[in-house]
């Protein structure tokens, strides 16, 4: 008991720095740009806005319009972004028990946007789902290629190693991508739209696209939550799951779902993005542990942060030029993915 009051009051300071640092960031990231706007006047526009304030002369309609219908929401839509490919880093890396494990490591990135661009270069509409007809496309092709890579590495290796499923999630991640390539070409009136949604851009998301975004992560962390316990019990194993009373096939294909939506929706208003779900969950658990109520929360956070951050330099390193997002993920990223993959097998 002692124990776990300790462990409650320990996890208590880095929660309220996480808050505090994600609210920071997002006054950071909405006052820099190609207009810069002070924190103060960015308080003053946001309560003329909701509450019909004045404003003061030194701000202008322009400056308001700016923040409020431009800023605010890509700013809200690359944080939420950020969050739902971070927590589906932390239920992959539990699930498959390999710190490499990720939404873009297992192709589930590359499935959802190969069923996005599908349905961009088809122009297919579905009257009764409207603007989530994308959504749920990348959804249920990011959640066919988890299963197609579930099913090889059964076929494959007859021990279910985690190595064996991340290697063939990434060959299926190339394979995709070849494919979204190869339909590009095709219809070279999409080629550019393809082009820049691949390389992941925040670029015109309005409120709209921010209140999906918000809704769907908030949600699907919720619904994980609860199978917190399960997650950190399948670490050790599906045997010691079984041994537990786990019921490890249910879970499993639940919360991998849940990851599956999770990418899609992400994928869909961001294009691919990789190595946030790789990074945030490996650094969360260094500073809380590895107990899944705390680091699922925890890891949506920071995984926030460093999307909205990723997009604030790719639109203002080189303004009015903007840079890929997935470029200044892959930066850092990429030697991250290295340090992991040969500490882990030195250890």
């Amino acid at each position: 008991m002692q124990r776990s009051i300790r462990q409650h009051k320990n996890n208590i300071i880095p929660v309220v720095i996480s808050v505090l640092a994600a609210l920071t960031a997002l006054v950071i990231c909405t006052g820099l740009g190609s207009v810069s706007i002070n924190a103060a006047d960015s308080v003053r526009i946001v309560a003329h806005k909701l509450f019909g304030t004045d404003l003061t002369d030194s701000i202008n309609e322009g400056m308001a319009a700016i923040l409020w219908d431009i800023r605010i929401p890509r700013v809200i839509t690359a944080f939420a972004c950020g969050a739902a490919l971070s927590v589906s880093g932390v239920v992959m890396q539990s699930v498959l028990r390999n710190p490499l494990a990720s939404s873009y490591t297992l192709g589930v990135s590359s499935g959802a946007s190969l069923g996005v661009v599908i349905i961009m270069v088809s122009g297919i509409t579905v009257p009764l789902l409207g603007s989530l007809l994308m959504p749920l496309t990348g959804f249920i092709f990011g959640f066919l290629t988890v299963l197609a890579a579930l099913a090889l590495s059964q076929i494959l290796d007859k021990h279910g190693r985690s190595d064996t499923i991340v290697l063939i999630g990434m060959v299926l991640s190339l394979f995709l991508n070849a494919v979204v390539t190869f339909v590009s070409q095709f219809f070279p009136d999409h080629r550019s739209r393809i082009a820049l949604w691949l390389t992941g851009s925040f670029s015109g998301r309005n409120i709209n696209h921010a209140a999906v975004m918000v809704a769907v992560t908030l949600v699907s962390v919720i619904l994980l939550m609860f199978f917190s316990k399960e997650l950190d019990i399948m670490t050790f194993g599906d045997e010691q799951g079984l041994s537990m009373g786990v019921e490890v096939k249910r879970v499993r294909n639940i919360v991998l779902a849940i990851t599956a939506l999770l990418t899609g929706v992400a994928v869909c208003l961001s294009g691919i993005i990789g190595f946030i779900d790789l990074i945030a969950p490996h650094v969360v658990r260094r500073v809380v542990g590895s107990r899944n109520r705390i680091v699922l929360p925890m890891a949506a956070i920071w995984g926030g942060i460093f999307m909205a951050m990723a997009d604030m330099v790719s639109r203002t390193v080189l303004a009015p030029r903007e840079i890929a997002v997935g470029a200044v993920t892959a930066i850092i990223g990429a030697p991250f993915f290295a340090y992991i993959y040969f500490a882990r097998r030195k250890h």
